[in-house]
């Protein structure tokens, strides 16, 4: 079962604005590169799931996961300026692994390629050394 309208509309607020707050306000060095993918927010917007991906290795990500679960006070407040709902809505970061999937896919489907290329160049030596 899908979103609403509602709650689809709102978390490309809250995600646009939490993206915002993440770049711009928060100073803490422990912060990695993180970049917000996506927002679901409850259907009655009390709550948001927010899709988080961090560059690096899996240390840094856990790291960088604790800074915004620990920044969820000033981030909330920072959203309440700019929603303007009666309820600021919780916020439940949660690591987003598909931008590493797919530059993982990427990586074994150009080795894959890689492989055809050289059995195509030793078939081709082979039939060469037939001729011959």
């Amino acid at each position: 079962m899908g979103q609403g309208r509602r709650p689809l509309r709102t978390g490309e607020v809250v995600q646009h604005e939490l993206m915002r707050l993440i770049q711009r306000e928060m100073h803490d060095p422990r912060l990695g590169f993180v970049t917000v993918t996506e927002v679901r927010m409850s259907p009655d917007l009390r709550s948001a799931r927010v899709y988080v991906s961090v560059m690096g290795e899996e240390e840094k990500q856990k790291e960088t996961l604790s800074v915004l679960q620990h920044a969820e006070g000033f981030l909330r407040n920072g959203l309440s300026k700019v929603l303007q709902m009666r309820f600021t809505p919780e916020l439940h970061f949660v690591l987003d692994r598909s931008i590493e999937r797919s530059i993982r896919i990427e990586e074994l489907l150009h080795e894959d390629e890689k492989q055809v290329v050289e059995n195509h160049e030793d078939e081709k030596h082979e039939d060469e050394k037939k001729e011959e």
